[in-house]
């Protein structure tokens, strides 16, 4: 049976497409750390690998002799939320089961069960552990995977449990503890009584270090679609790399879904004599956003913390300046930490995919409730989309609905732009395509339609180009407009579209609508540019 490109759970060599683990992680630090005696961090966005690096980590310390190394996941003690009585129990079994299974001591288990399980709460961990330390012939070592599951006084526990044995190292308890998570430890947060506590520092003041893992180079995202085309002799068309880096930048499982969507879900590409196309992999990119899948879904859930919400609705706002205190470093370096954004060289979506599920996400329920708004009724004879029809409906929709459906959006401060998103989305959808840029300080929103206008053909066939440029009225219209066509004219050169639209929302509750709601013709310099106001 081929290997293929694994979406789920641990990577094993013998059944996936896989890079080194430990060639993504300076394993000449991690070894010193573990050598002289530390107890570190390291953590990674959801689904990029982290479980397949602790166990590849385990396998070298173990063969290596100098060390027994055991890896545990106490995600089920998360069962238990705040309680300690119930939560240090369900981890200290997931650990001592490990142990048992990984270095093949099931007189640990046994000493648990008869005489560990009667320890408290508040001191089940250091006790196994230290039992485990004097038991064993060398040094031990613990990898502790989804420690950031845990909340409240579970997970202070268990930090606090780890620090009091620290001192008794190595010979009465583990040399080296390594947690892992999605966070760094700074962001461990539990419910105290209603409030949030960063335990953190207080908890875990043992910390030596921090590390994360980060996403494939653009090198590595090649090599790992390129085992396939050697396994098989299936040939990519070198066209496809470009795109899959700007799509992904490297964040595995996308990578890795791209891949399976590209060689499995396309039934036709299971012919591995026939060539993966661009239009193969295009088509793949569309069916996995359509798709919604799990890691995309789980998306939704992240935006609605309040953390996240603070950093994306900047973003997604296109802000041009920020309110002392609005978005908070922590936050930035929280959210980055998920995965959601880069922040060099500037604060942004991390990736293409991300830049265009994220505002879907935001507008699904709004844009499958629009109503009266059909496709057909946007597109001529010659199959081309009429923007100034589009763009006068969307109009007299947001004269109408705004301030409902603005209200409705959790991100009500971009309310306007995720709406004009919705509509548009909504005529656009299973017809063309909508690309998305946005970012702090960058003072708009640029919308890049791709519409065809050869049914037969579709997207692989010619296109229609249109730029759409979102722009909040601050300041006068005068200066706005100004800035907005010359804004507008770059992007539309860039992007090499042949029309050009300026949108721009005016938020003042005082100035009535029928001053809002104009249209008229610009140019700046040999391009017209429609200009709508809203």
């Amino acid at each position: 049976m081929e290997r293929f490109f694994n979406t789920a759970g641990p990577t094993i060599p013998a059944d996936h497409y896989h890079l080194d683990p430990l060639s993504r992680l300076d394993w000449e630090e991690i070894e010193h750390l573990i050598a002289t005696k530390r107890y570190f961090v390291l953590h990674a966005p959801r689904q990029t690998g982290k479980t397949t690096t602790l166990l590849a980590m385990m396998k070298v310390l173990n063969e290596g002799g100098r060390y027994a190394c055991a890896y545990a996941n106490i995600e089920g003690a998360q069962a238990a939320r705040g309680d300690e009585t119930q939560g240090m129990p369900a981890a200290c079994d997931a650990i001592a089961r490990s142990i048992a299974l990984y270095l093949n001591m099931p007189e640990l288990q046994q000493w648990y069960r008869d005489m560990g399980r009667s320890q408290s709460p508040q001191d089940q961990l250091t006790a196994l552990l230290t039992h485990w330390a004097s038991l064993s012939a060398k040094p031990t070592v613990l990898l502790l995977d989804e420690v950031d599951a845990l909340v409240g006084d579970t997970l202070i526990s268990l930090l606090r449990q780890i620090r009091a044995g620290y001192a008794q190292r190595p010979e009465h308890f583990p040399q080296s503890i390594v947690l892992c998570g999605v966070r760094d430890v700074r962001d461990y947060r539990m419910q105290q009584e209603g409030a949030q506590v960063i335990t953190g520092g207080s908890a875990f003041n043992i910390k030596a270090k921090s590390l994360r893992m980060g996403n494939f180079t653009r090198e590595e995202t090649q090599a790992l679609w390129l085992q396939h085309q050697t396994a098989t002799g299936q040939q990519f068309d070198a066209a496809i790399f470009p795109e899959l880096w700007l799509d992904t930048e490297g964040q595995p499982w996308l990578v890795n879904a791209l891949g399976h969507e590209v060689t499995w879900e396309n039934r036709a590409a299971r012919d591995r004599s026939r060539p993966i196309t661009l239009a193969d992999y295009l088509a793949a990119r569309e069916r996995l956003i359509y798709s919604r899948a799990t890691h995309l879904d789980q998306l939704s859930d992240k935006l609605r913390e309040p953390r996240v919400h603070s950093v994306l609705s900047a973003l997604i706002g296109s802000k041009d300046e920020l309110r002392p205190g609005e978005v908070k470093p922590d936050d930035v370096q929280y959210v980055a930490d998920l995965g959601l954004i880069a922040v060099r060289p500037s604060i942004r979506i991390s990736n293409r995919i991300y830049q265009e599920v994220i505002p879907r996400e935001l507008t699904w329920v709004t844009q499958s409730y629009i109503a009266n708004q059909e496709q057909s009724w946007y597109v001529t004879p010659a199959h081309r989309l009429d923007m100034p029809k589009l763009l006068a409906a969307f109009q007299q929709f947001f004269r109408e609905h705004s301030d409902i459906w603005s209200q409705g959006f959790d991100y009500k401060e971009a309310g306007p732009q995720l709406l004009m998103q919705a509509f548009l989305q909504r005529i656009i959808n299973g017809g063309g395509r909508i690309s998305r840029e946005y970012g702090l300080g960058r003072k708009r929103t640029d919308l890049f339609i791709e519409w065809p206008t050869d049914p037969e053909q579709g997207m692989y066939g010619p296109l229609q180009r249109v730029v759409v440029e979102l722009k909040i009225l601050r300041g006068s219209l005068d200066s706005v407009l100004a800035v907005g066509l010359e804004q507008t004219a770059d992007y539309t050169q860039r992007v090499g579209a042949d029309e050009a639209h300026l949108v721009i929302f005016n938020r003042d509750p005082d100035t009535p609508w029928d001053a809002k709601i104009w249209q008229r013709q610009e140019r700046f310099g040999n391009l017209p540019i429609g200009v709508w106001g809203a």
